[in-house]
């Protein structure tokens, strides 16, 4: 029987991939005692395929100040921002419209969230992302 560790604490981290900043780490880690080089240089490894993004990741640190590393995808609204080649949402949503996601870009962008979202249904996650696209202020093309 294999013996629990215990969790002391559970931190999520939002980071460039393949370059995460140390001064950032240290902040949201330094005080669970974890050896941050290790977390950083894991992340890293694991993020080098995915420059240019900002990758979430969740640190599950444990009594022994071990810790166990799980990524996650792109924020939602970061892979809206790519894809309309934007810098950011508008200052006035529901006012003021920055673009239009096709149907196409929606349905990436659906298939590629859909292990982070609460659902399996693909209809479902594209509505999800349309209500995040529509509050940066994006246009959303209606279905066919």
């Amino acid at each position: 029987m294999a013996v629990q560790k215990k969790i002391v604490r559970t931190v999520t981290i939002e980071l460039d991939a393949g370059d995460a900043s140390m001064v950032e780490l240290g902040k949201m880690l330094g005080p669970t005692g974890v050896n941050i080089r290790r977390v950083k240089t894991e992340f890293d490894e694991d993020t080098a395929g995915r420059r240019g993004e900002i990758v979430p990741a969740v640190v599950t640190v444990y009594e022994d100040r071990t810790h166990a590393l799980r990524l996650k995808t792109p924020p939602t609204a970061f892979l809206i921002r790519r894809a309309l080649g934007i810098k950011s949402g508008a200052q006035r949503p529901g006012h003021d419209s920055v673009g239009t996601l096709t149907r196409s870009q929606l349905r990436e962008i659906a298939e590629r969230k859909l292990p982070d979202l609460n659902t399996d249904d693909l209809e479902a996650a594209m509505r999800t992302v349309a209500g995040t696209a529509r509050s940066m202020g994006v246009h959303v093309e209606p279905p066919r």
